[in-house]
Parts: structure tokens; sequence; C-alpha cells
């Protein structure tokens, strides 16, 4: 049996952060980092049958033609993810009367709606980029056992073309679902591998008042490249979705609304725009 201090519920029986309980959520679940986002979502479903906030995790369930959603937000960072992606598991992979771990699993298809600076000039702003592969930068993952999903010959790959400090700790690489790739699949969205940083200013090569330990990263980043695949994006939340969606035997799928692009030093017009339309394009491939 899990004990209660590894598996914290609140008084009404529904997970602690999120504030769920297993009838609250779809098989189809919609990640966004953004609290305000949700809505944005939400207000195309034909109906709404729950919704609900604790802290910045919101989460909306509906109907869609048929198809039932949950859209989530999930906050800034893989340390949220950590919350997010095990809290989910629990709702559908344990009971959470007796604490024990049911003998028939459950996998989520989750979909990341997120928006992200392109590393390439030629991956413009208002464009849309899926991930191939996250790209760890943060550490988290490495609290797990990694092995069997991570891709070590990307991992060494990039330690090697970047003269990767391990004083920062090691980086992993993990793939998207095949299957949601497939189903999400367009010859307009570039495709790559997308690197999480585990913060927003100095971990992304960002100087404001601080030095930085590598600053020429960003640049190396920009010219790593591994059997025909590239880093195209940079963000915080893919990689670890991707690490432990594999763990847990979920799949995942990261979509990028590309609002900035940091080799050109542009940013959108109109960033609301470009996510509205990735929304449109994610919707529509989740009912078809």
């Amino acid at each position: 049996m899990i004990q209660a201090s590894e598996l914290i519920l609140n008084p009404d029986g529904s997970v602690y952060h999120l504030n769920l309980k297993p009838e609250n959520i779809a098989h189809n679940i919609i990640f966004v980092g953004d609290q305000n986002r949700v809505e944005k979502i939400s207000q195309f479903f034909d109906s709404i049958e729950f919704t609900t906030q604790k802290r910045e995790f919101k989460t909306t369930t509906g109907t869609l033609k048929g198809k039932r959603i949950t859209v989530m937000s999930t906050g800034i960072g893989p340390d949220n993810i950590d919350i997010v992606m095990n809290e989910l598991d629990a709702l559908v992979n344990i009971d959470l009367d007796t604490k024990q771990a049911k003998s028939k699993l459950t996998s989520l298809n989750i979909i990341r709606i997120g928006t992200s600076g392109s590393l390439h000039a030629d991956i413009p702003v208002d464009s849309f980029v899926m991930s191939k592969f996250g790209l760890g930068l943060d550490n988290m993952l490495r609290s797990y056992l990694i092995d069997s999903i991570s891709n070590s010959a990307i991992e060494e790959a990039f330690i090697q073309q970047t003269n990767w400090d391990l004083r920062k700790g090691k980086p992993y690489v993990i793939s998207c679902s095949d299957e949601l790739e497939k189903q999400f699949h367009s010859n307009q969205m570039y495709k790559g591998i997308t690197a999480t940083a585990g913060g927003f200013y100095g971990p992304q090569g960002r100087v404001l008042r601080l030095n930085i330990q590598d600053p020429t990263l960003n640049s190396k980043m920009d010219t790593f490249h591994f059997d025909n695949q590239r880093i195209t994006n940079l963000e915080m939340e893919t990689a670890a979705i991707y690490g432990l969606s594999a763990l847990l035997g979920h799949k995942a799928l990261s979509l990028n609304a590309i609002i900035a692009n940091r080799a050109s030093g542009t940013f959108s017009a109109d960033p609301y725009k470009a996510v509205d339309e990735l929304i449109a394009y994610t919707l529509k491939k989740i009912v078809q």
C-alpha cells in the first residue's frame, strides 16, 4: 500500500495539488502552461461538465463533437510537470481508496499546446513546431530510472558537441509518442528536438545582471545536429512531459507556437493569433 505521506489526498478524496478525482478527467488531455489559456480552449467545447482550480492548476473537462476532452494548466517548469504527471497517473492507475496500484493500467493521451522561441532563422515566428524529441537540460527526470526510455546516442552527441558542463547534470533525451506524431502530422509543421530548460533567464542564455556559466550555449545548440535532427526550439516543459509519460505508460506530444526567434531577435506581432490557430488545429485533430 502507498503511504499517505507519499500520495497525499485532500479531505474530499481528490489528489492534493490538482484537486481532482478520477471521474473529473477525460482520456484526452491538453496541457497548457498559462491558466488563462484553459478558457481559451474550453470555450470551443459544446458542453462543459466540470471545472476547478487550485493554485496554478486549473482544469476544465467538457465535450466537443462527442469527444470528451480535459484542458489543464500546468504552470511553468519541469518541477510542476513532476506534480501534474504523477497526480494525473494516480487518478487513473491507483485506487485512491485502497492506495494500491491497479492491475489494469490506463494510458492517457497528453497533448501540450505551448509557446516557444525558435533557435533558427528559418523557423519563423508564427510557425508551428512538433517536438519529435525532448532534450531535458533541467535534471528533474534523473531522479527516476530512465535508462530504458532515454536516447543515449543523442545525449552523448549533445554533451560532446556543446562541451556540456556535467556539473549542471547530465542531459536526457526522450521521444514523443509515435502514435500521436502520426495523428497530428502536418506538412506545414516543423519537427525537431525541443530543448527543455529548468529556468527562463540564465538556463536559457539570457543575461540581465548575472553572468552565466556558458554564454555561447544557444549558438552551440543552434549548430547541434544528430542523424538529420536539430534543436528547433527552447522552452520549459516538453522533455519532462515526454519522460514521465514514457515511464508511466502514457502517450505524449508537444506542439509549439513559435512566438520568438532567438536567431533573428524577432517577436511575433500578434502571438495570440498564432496560439489560437494552434488551438484550432489541435482540437480538429483530436475530434477527427
